[in-house]
């Protein structure tokens, strides 16, 4: 017996995929959180949890954001989530390896790009 694979799209409309990240999303400029909605998400979902991480950085993946019990029935996210530990719809958001609750966008050092 094989475990069946869902497939999760998300996307934003504030940048295309394989494309940079604009300033205002990142730790170099407003370090805000990106507009996100999502798609797939399978029948009978209890909750969701969006992890945020960069493969890319210098000393291993690094978590930029982490957010948990997400409503079953949430297909987006606004941009600017407030970085609070509860959220009013019931979600909870973690620490990100910045140490801090919430987003916390990509500063890669300088001439390094990241995928």
């Amino acid at each position: 017996m094989t475990a069946a694979t869902t497939v999760i799209g998300v996307k934003s409309t504030a940048f295309r995929e394989g494309q940079p990240i604009p300033k205002q999303y990142t730790g170099d400029g407003g370090d805000k959180s990106p507009p996100l909605t999502w798609s797939g998400v399978p029948d009978g979902t209890q909750s969701q949890a969006l992890v945020c991480e960069d493969p890319d950085a210098p000393r291993g993946t690094w978590t930029h954001w982490v957010l948990f019990n997400l409503p079953a029935d949430k297909r987006e996210l606004p941009e600017g989530v407030p970085a609070k530990e509860s959220l009013p719809d019931g979600a909870v958001q973690g620490k990100n390896d910045f140490h801090q609750l919430g987003y916390g966008g990509p500063a890669p050092p300088s001439g390094k790009a990241h995928r």
